[in-house]
């Protein structure tokens, strides 16, 4: 039985041997010819080493690697206009998805619709939201520290013409279109972030298009009056001598007395030919582009980026300049609001305020009534 058993091993240790010089006979070559390590940047479909792939078209592409549609979204980076069955005088960049790259000042190198988007979130929105904020403050700073200017001398009773029915007529028609373009353009600019969180998503949804439309008529009457304003006030807002005098003093607001000026003081003829004639130009032409009515003008995305940057920079820096303004003709200055409401203004404050107009009235230069009076008009001023 031992023998038997032994024989048995033997022949197991034999088949186990066999297999083991199979098996060296076998992985041998293959370790020979197994895959080396390669960079990854380095291997290539065979269709890149054609001749020309870099310019294929996207239909040779397809060809050459089923499925490959990069040249397409090559050229869609590029801005290249692709087929699109919109007429091209009403939709010139139907074709276009992206825009080509551009810098917009304040942006960097990208596609012209992220640098507008860069442009306006990191420089227009906390820029001009931060100025504007600053522009209160040093008010209110000025009206708690020197309350509101008033008169010296005690009131005559005697009144004189400051404003025409007209002139203040044409003063509220671009007032109130401006207090409505204000109002409505900081909803757009600054609402999602203080509003929205207020009152939600849904009512500031809808407070934003009334507005918005708001926004598009009050335009127009805007821009009308603004040409009325100008030309009304054109010839008293021309500068003349003793405004650099004015400027330099700062209108004496700082000190006892205030600087002699005739019917507009130097800082109110900054106002007309800085706000009203040059920011007026630009807010009106870049919102008349941003409305399309400007005729002939082809209305390209980058136009419009443009025009509303420009548009932004100017009614800030407007908005900036009228808030001195209607500070001044509010609770800046006593007896101003009611020179634009009635239109009188009693000869101290005349004197005081504007003393050259006020000798060029009391010699007969300039009469102190201009329009036909009404009943009551001067008693109730």
């Amino acid at each position: 039985m031992s023998r038997s058993i032994s024989s048995v091993l033997c022949a197991v240790l034999t088949v186990l041997a066999l297999s083991a010089g199979a098996q060296d006979k076998t992985t041998a070559p293959v370790a020979a010819s197994a895959v080396q390590s390669v960079n990854i940047q380095d291997v290539k479909p065979d269709a890149s080493d054609a001749p020309g792939y870099a310019d294929q078209t996207n239909a040779e592409r397809v060809k050459a690697q089923p499925g490959n549609n990069a040249p397409l979204w090559r050229d869609v980076g590029k801005g290249v206009a692709g087929y699109s069955s919109l007429p091209k005088e009403t939709a010139p960049e139907a074709g276009v998805l992206i825009q080509p790259f551009v810098q917009y000042p304040g942006s960097r190198l990208t596609n012209a619709g992220e640098a507008w988007r860069q442009v306006r979130n990191q420089w227009l929105i906390p820029y001009g939201g931060s100025l504007l904020l600053i522009v209160a403050g040093a008010i209110a700073v000025f009206f708690w520290r020197k309350g509101a200017i008033a008169l010296h001398g005690k009131p005559t009773g005697r009144a004189i013409e400051r404003f025409t029915p007209f002139e203040r007529s044409a003063h509220w028609a671009n007032a109130i279109a401006f207090v409505l373009l204000a109002i409505s353009g900081l909803t757009m600019a600054f609402g999602k972030f203080v509003l929205e969180p207020l009152i939600g998503d849904t009512l500031f949804g809808w407070i934003t298009y009334l507005l918005k439309n708001a926004h598009n008529f009050a335009g127009p009457l805007f821009a009308v009056s603004l040409v009325v304003v100008f030309i009304t006030f054109l010839k008293d807002n021309l500068p003349s001598k003793g405004d650099l005098n004015w400027l330099l003093k700062g209108g004496g607001m700082f000190g006892g007395q205030e600087v002699p000026s005739h019917r507009f003081n130097a800082g109110e003829k900054v106002m007309f030919w800085g706000g009203v004639f040059l920011l007026g130009a630009v807010v009106v032409a870049s919102g008349f582009m941003l409305d399309k009515i400007v005729p002939g003008l082809i209305y390209e995305r980058g136009t419009m980026q443009m025009a509303h940057m420009v548009h932004a920079v100017a009614t800030l820096l407007m908005m900036a300049m009228f808030m001195g303004h209607i500070y001044l003709g509010t609770i800046g200055m006593g007896g101003a609001y009611q020179a634009m409401k009635t239109g009188y203004v009693d000869e101290t404050w005349a004197k005081e305020h504007h003393e050259l107009w006020y000798d060029d009235i009391q010699s007969g230069t300039i009469p102190a009534q201009r329009s036909p009076e009404v009943p009551g008009a001067s008693a109730q001023a």
